[in-house]
This record gives structure tokens, C-alpha cells and sequence, in this order.
């Protein structure tokens, strides 16, 4: 096991005391607003370092008396008694301790842009992806987390060719991040007529969601056309250039969203702009970084085939940690916290283990 930093523990006690005190003096609304911010992140990692340290007195007191010659045989017998129980006080807070001061994603706590496009399989795919969206829909809101569609492009037979949705909510990203790449499934559609089962695909990006701040995008880089949108099948056609495409001429990204306010949509193009380019900053880092070595999961590789949710069998694998959980239904119906929290374990686990390579 890794050995917990003790200078980062301390150094974090010092800053938690120090926010507290500032906290106290009345600062200003928007200073306040970003030590409360700080100071919520910090609380449960401060507190579960006094809970640690307390434990190791007690296991410290423990031994000392064992040690002492002095100790009375009945109070010898309870330290006995007590002290198998402390050690192992000790090692399961020492774990949960390595995971709360593992590095952190900056963009962990973000909000994030949510893009699911149906891949190979025709109407099939397209209609996987709209289960997809709903899968996410109702697993955010069982975490009170907001979600808004930013653009949608429906399947012929139902579902989505592509859907794009902005997911409002803290830790958004830390919760979603993993799902990214490529989804399958296999199942008998509704028109196959012999049973045969077919096997169709759709992708899934999750970025988190950038802030003004976070990415400069130049008027000179863009070009802005707006176009005439029309509604589901063209039953509706709005007589105004209302529709907004932005290109991204050094990227050659493009962006279009096409609701009924020109301004809001030139709005919402720049926002999935804006992600889409601090995701690609990201992504370059990231490959620098593991250049030597890639994390088993998170790679961050879109094309790669993640997951495939067999309806037959009713059993959901994730192909990157060779997890297999038979509760489909409820999965498609949100409840996918098992799966999710199963990627992170592992990842954290990955983290771990290089931490102790490097002190080894």
C-alpha cells in the first residue's frame, strides 16, 4: 500500500483553517461565494483526516499500554481485546484516506455536454441511441441533475440519428466521464419477422463543460451562417433565418443548432463550440501525459467499443473491466450508479497503483 502524504494532509488542514477564518470576517459576496465553494470540496476530506488521526492515537494509546509493565492484567486483557479492532480501523481509513487525496480532474465537478450519435445498424441504431439519452435523462435526475437538449436529429422510425444535451449539475463529469466510447447492442427488432437477432452501435462523447475563461475563441477563427430551420419532418417551417452554423476554421469543427431564437442558438452553438474544443485540448494532454501508458479505463478513445447491452440474455458487459451485471431493464431505466461506480473503483484503483510504483 502507498503511503499516505503526510506534508498535503497537513497542508490541507492548514488551508481548511484558514478558509474558515476568512469565512468569518464577512468578505465580500463574490469572495465569500469562492471560499464556500473551497471550503465545501475540502469539509469531508479535513474531516476524514481527523477521523484518521483519531484512530491512530487510539491505536498508539493501545500499544503503549500493552508495552507498559505497569498495566494492570484486566486492562491489559481489554487493550488485547481492542487492539485487532483498531488496526483494522487504521488500514480501512488509511485506503479511504488514498483515494480522497489521489490527483483530482480539475474537471470533475463540471457540468458536462452529453453526445450520442447512432452508428452502424440503420433505424436500429438510431432507436438505441434515443434509449441511450433516456437511460442518461433518468439516471440524472435521480441526481437532481438538469438536463437540456441543445440540438436533436430524429431517426426515421423513432429515436435519434444524433442528440446533443447539456447536463447541469455538480460532479456531472466525475460520474459520467468513463461513459464515453462506443455502446452496443443486440436484440430482435420489432420488424424482424424470423427472430434473428441484429447488432447495431451508437456513440457516446461526455465533456465537460467549458467556461468562458477556459477557451479563447478568436471572431477572426469562426464563421457564422444561419440558415433556414425547419421542425420534424417539415411540418413546420419557420419562415425566419433562424438556424445557426459556426465553423471553427483552425479545427475545422462544426456546430449547428437550430431552435426557434437565433439568438439563443448562436448561444448554444458557441457553448458545445467552446466544450468541444477545450475537450480536444484535453484529450492532447491527456495522450502526452500517457503516452508511455494508457489507463485501462478513460482512455478517452471514442472509436473504442465499451459496452454491449444484450437484451436476449438481459446482461449488460463493460469490456474494460470485463463486468457483466444481468439487470438490463433496470440499467436502460437509470439505474446504472452499479456500472458507474464499478469504472471509478477501477480507475481509482489504476491511480493507486502507479502512485505506488512511483514511491516504490
Amino acid at each position: 500500500m502507498a503511503k499516505l502524504p503526510v506534508e498535503k494532509m497537513r497542508e490541507l488542514e492548514r488551508r481548511f483553517a484558514e478558509i474558515e477564518a476568512r469565512m468569518s470576517e464577512g468578505p465580500a459576496a463574490d469572495v465569500y461565494v469562492k471560499l464556500a465553494s473551497e471550503y465545501s470540496e475540502l469539509q469531508p476530506v479535513v474531516r476524514k483526516i481527523r477521523e484518521y488521526e483519531k484512530a491512530i492515537s487510539e491505536e498508539a494509546d493501545l500499544r503503549a499500554l500493552l508495552s507498559d509493565k505497569a498495566t494492570d492484567r484486566e486492562m491489559r486483557e481489554l487493550a488485547e481485546m481492542e487492539l485487532p479492532e483498531a488496526e483494522e480501523r487504521v488500514e480501512a481509513l488509511e485506503k479511504e484516506m488514498q483515494i480522497l487525496l489521489l490527483p483530482k480532474d480539475a474537471a470533475d465537478e463540471r457540468s458536462a455536454i452529453l453526445e450520442i450519435r447512432a452508428g452502424t445498424g440503420g433505424n436500429e441504431a438510431a432507436l438505441f441511441a434515443g434509449d441511450l439519452f433516456r437511460m442518461y435523462d433518468r439516471y440524472a435526475s435521480t441526481h437532481g441533475w438538469k438536463v437540456e437538449v441543445l440540438s436533436a436529429s430524429e431517426g426515421e422510425a423513432g429515436g435519434y440519428k444524433e442528440i446533443i444535451a447539456n447536463v447541469t449539475g455538480r460532479g456531472v463529469f466525475s460520474k459520467l466521464k468513463f461513459e464515453s466510447g462506443v455502446h452496443r447492442v443486440q436484440r430482435v427488432p420489432d420488424t424482424e419477422t424470423q427472430g434473428r437477432i441484429h447488432t447495431s452501435a451508437a456513440t457516446v462523447a461526455v465533456m465537460p463543460e467549458a467556461e468562458e475563461i477556459d477557451i479563447e475563441i478568436r471572431p477572426e477563427d469562426i464563421r457564422i451562417d444561419t440558415m433556414r430551420a425547419s421542425g420534424a419532418g417539415g411540418q413546420h417551417v419557420n419562415t425566419t433565418d433562424s438556424a445557426v452554423r459556426i465553423s471553427h476554421l483552425p479545427s475545422g469543427i462544426i456546430v449547428v443548432s437550430a431552435e426557434k431564437s437565433q439568438h439563443q442558438n448562436r448561444a448554444k452553438a458557441m457553448q458545445v463550440l467552446r466544450t468541444r474544443l477545450y475537450d480536444m485540448e484535453r484529450q492532447k494532454a491527456d495522450n502526452e501525459r500517457s503516452a508511455d501508458r494508457k489507463s485501462q479505463v478513460g482512455s478517452g478513445d471514442r472509436s473504442e467499443r465499451i459496452r454491449t447491452y444484450n437484451f436476449p440474455q438481459g446482461r449488460v458487459t463493460d469490456h474494460r473491466i470485463n463486468l457483466t451485471l444481468y439487470k438490463l431493464d433496470r440499467m436502460i431505466e437509470g439505474e446504472i450508479d452499479e456500472m458507474v461506480d464499478a469504472l471509478i473503483s477501477d480507475y481509482q484503483a489504476g491511480q493507486l497503483a502507479q502512485l505506488g510504483e512511483k514511491q516504490g
